[in-house]
């Protein structure tokens, strides 16, 4: 037992060559998992974007580890401290004000803040708390926003466009249709067709299957169901 908790105490909490290869490839998978949730969800910074700041994130606490046992550093908070601060900038660019004053991209900023600091506490070789980050934050984003959809009283249609170039003619006939309030998100197609741009439509009040019917009806939406 001793021996084994020497291991651990050595190789993994350490900074060793084991350790320095374990942090940064949880970083990978870590970033991978969240990074691919909100890819599926349409999100511009997806599978690659969420990898590279959570790796960026982690390679900041290594260097600031690193400076401070090499003995030319004396504050291991200093450098990773920017990168809290530094992210705002890079989550900024994803909120989007759509005109009617919505907002998108919100989540995905918050989520990108968040995996920068789960990047940070692996960098410093905090597993428990970096991987319990994780799991909260997948729940949040995928568990938590389907039951938010759920409670609001609102009308949730996807649809699908297979007529790129009339793209915006069909979502301003979505918005006549439904209220200019109306939430419409551009996202991948779910059906995997080549061409095809996939809407996820929020309607603030009420609406009827007809509504969706209407919907489906506008010349170049191949479907819409209504979620």
């Amino acid at each position: 037992m001793e021996n084994f908790l020497e291991f651990l105490r050595v190789y993994i909490l350490d900074l060793s060559w084991v350790s320095i290869i374990l942090r940064l490839v949880l970083a990978v998978l870590v970033g991978g998992l969240i990074g691919s949730e909100r890819g599926r969800s349409g999100s511009p910074a997806g599978l690659r974007t969420h990898i590279l700041v959570c790796l960026g994130s982690a390679m900041t606490a290594l260097i600031s580890v690193y400076a401070a046992k090499a003995g030319g550093f004396d504050d291991i908070t200093r450098i990773p401290a920017q990168v809290i601060s530094g992210i705002g900038f890079l989550g900024a660019g994803m909120i989007i004000v759509k005109k009617n004053n919505v907002i998108t991209g919100l989540t995905t900023a918050a989520g990108m803040w968040a995996t920068a600091t789960i990047g940070i506490a692996l960098g410093y070789g905090f597993y428990l708390g970096a991987l319990v980050g994780t799991g909260a934050c997948i729940f949040t984003a995928a568990v938590l926003t389907r039951l938010e959809r759920r409670r609001k009283k609102s009308m949730h249609i996807y649809a699908e466009i297979n007529k790129s170039s009339e793209a915006g003619n069909i979502t301003d006939q979505i918005r006549d249709l439904l209220g200019h309030e109306a939430l419409i998100e551009v996202s991948r197609p779910r059906s995997g067709t080549v061409g095809n741009i996939g809407l996820y439509i929020t309607a603030s009040t009420q609406s009827t299957d007809a509504d969706r019917k209407k919907i489906e009806a506008i010349d170049g939406i191949a479907f819409a169901v209504q979620e």
